[in-house]
């Protein structure tokens, strides 16, 4: 998924330290019908239940050993 197709775009390796409070500062702020678009260095495996509580879909993309995308949105 290219970065421009997401409303919200935050790439955590960018990020010193744990990036989770970042990333659901992202969350709480994604409107309905927003696209928030989380980059990654590994598959958030932990996220993903976090994301189904709060009530988000996602779709996870790897593209290579060292970057995963992890499209996100509203159920």
């Amino acid at each position: 998924m290219a970065n421009d197709e997401a409303d919200r775009v935050l790439d955590a390796r960018e990020i010193d330290g744990e990036p989770f409070s970042d990333i659901m500062a992202e969350l709480d702020a994604l409107e309905t019908g927003e696209t928030f678009l989380l980059v990654n260095s590994f598959e958030p495996e932990p996220l993903y239940t976090v994301l189904e509580q709060r009530g988000f879909t996602y779709d996870t993309t790897e593209v290579d050993a060292s970057e995963w995308e992890i499209r996100i949105e509203h159920a």
